[in-house]
């Protein structure tokens, strides 16, 4: 007996976070309110990631118009099923209209009421939405973006320890020898991962490595003793995120780790050094992040763009502040000058960066769409770093499985021009680090 289709009503909060939801439901039929596309189209002229998904979608609309009447349904693709807009609206009576969330559940009851026979589902991606229709006896689920992994624990480190024969942790700090790690005892190694050599005779015997591939000897990584602009590492994964940033052969770095871990001030010292200190490797250094909530632009704070910046961009200012030290008229002459950008993330959309220092901060908060985005956006010559601490989400339709910095972390780790390390211990101070573990 076949299956009676279902449909699925979908809020404007699925197609704004994933313009290529409509396609997702097989061989069932797809349906637009008519009010969802008034939001897309209050939102098509942002120019962040919310204005893109908008754009995308009515030109995928458009397409479907052209094809066939969005009124009577067109096929989404061939084997699928049709998408129709929709107009007539249930128990108006009852729901206030002036709400667009009650227009759109109106229009799933006025399906209910016209399909007996078949489940009508709303899709949304807001959790009070869902939440109405249950109160309301409707069908209703979140969008699921497919997890990059299963939880959070599982998300890839950039470290592992191998034992070896004492030998082997000798010939490390030996500059006249070469240690290879072998495929068949010490499978599953990625490029640029940090491997802790431990002798299996005495474990207390041990020596950081990163490890390129089996066909190349282990690097020994530095201790950078004399620190990077007056910071210097405190823990391994502190040495091994400094081994990453000062390495120009790897133009992508990703730094995970809790507050006070010391990611961003890490990644801003080696930006520093790099662009306006003794190694002058890039013309500027850029630093980013994501205006929360949702990255909704600045236009309602008050004052011109640095000033609406500022309470968003404080954190990387503080940075810069602490590793200037005294010289804050150099600081102001670097930024006046284009050698340090601090930039809100809304206008590097669009941009080609090149030959920069590019620092990504509270990565975390960005979707897939818009880490790709960014990342396809970097020009020749250019290091781009995100940092971030995916237990501290802001954005209400991500989580710490389907944010763009977990999904870049895992999706890239792969490829030789990564490199990963989740710094696991809290160093700004033991408040900091107490409450990031307790609270």
């Amino acid at each position: 007996m076949a299956r009676s289709k279902k449909l699925f009503v979908l809020d404007t909060s699925v197609l704004l976070t994933e313009p290529k939801s409509i396609r997702s439901y097989g061989t069932n039929d797809v349906y637009i309110p008519f009010k969802v596309l008034e939001e897309l189209d209050n939102q098509k002229k942002r120019q962040d990631t919310v204005g893109s998904c908008a754009r995308s979608v009515i030109r995928f609309l458009d397409t479907k118009r052209v094809a066939g009447s969005l009124h009577d349904g067109v096929r989404i693709a061939p084997r699928q099923g049709k998408i129709r807009v929709v107009t007539e609206l249930g128990m108006s009576n009852v729901l206030e209209m002036d709400v667009a969330d009650n227009q759109i559940i109106a229009t799933a009851l006025k399906l209910q009421e016209k399909f007996p026979g078949k489940k009508v589902v709303v899709v949304s991606r807001d959790v009070n939405m869902r939440v109405k229709c249950d109160a309301l006896d409707i069908p209703s689920e979140d969008y699921k973006l497919i997890d990059t992994i299963k939880e959070s624990s599982s998300l890839y480190t950039g470290f592992k320890t191998c034992l070896v024969d004492e030998q082997e942790v000798d010939k490390l700090y030996d500059d006249s020898s070469q240690v290879f790690l072998s495929e068949e005892d010490h499978r599953g190694l990625l490029p640029n991962q940090f491997v802790m050599l431990v002798s299996n005779s005495n474990e207390k015997k041990t020596g950081l490595s990163r490890f390129i591939d089996y066909n190349s000897p282990l690097r020994k990584t530095s201790s950078f003793k004399k620190g990077i602009f007056g910071i210097q590492p405190r823990n391994k994964e502190q040495c091994f995120a400094f081994d990453l940033l000062m390495d120009p052969s790897i133009p992508i770095v990703s730094l995970v780790g809790m507050a006070g871990s010391g990611k961003t001030l890490q990644a801003t010292a080696a930006g520093l050094l790099q662009t306006v200190g003794e190694r002058n490797r890039y013309e500027h250094l850029i630093v980013s992040r994501p205006i929360q909530p949702l990255d909704k632009g600045i236009g309602w704070l008050p004052g011109d763009k640095n000033e609406k910046m500022m309470p968003w961009l404080a954190p990387i200012q503080d940075s810069l502040r602490y590793l200037m030290g005294n010289e804050q008229e150099k600081l102001e002459h670097y930024v006046k000058h284009g050698k340090i950008e601090i930039e809100a993330l809304t206008y590097i959309r669009g941009r080609s960066i090149a030959k920069a220092f590019m620092i990504l901060d509270e990565a975390q908060n960005l979707t897939r769409h818009e880490i790709k985005t960014i990342l396809t956006r970097v020009g020749e010559g250019t290091k781009i770093v995100l940092t971030g601490d995916i237990e501290q989400i802001d954005n209400i339709y991500i989580d710490k499985m389907t944010n763009g910095l977990t999904y870049a972390i895992e999706k890239m780790k792969k490829y030789p021009l990564t490199g990963h390390i989740t710094l696991t211990k809290g160093e700004r101070s033991d408040v900091a680090t107490l409450a990031a573990k307790v609270l």
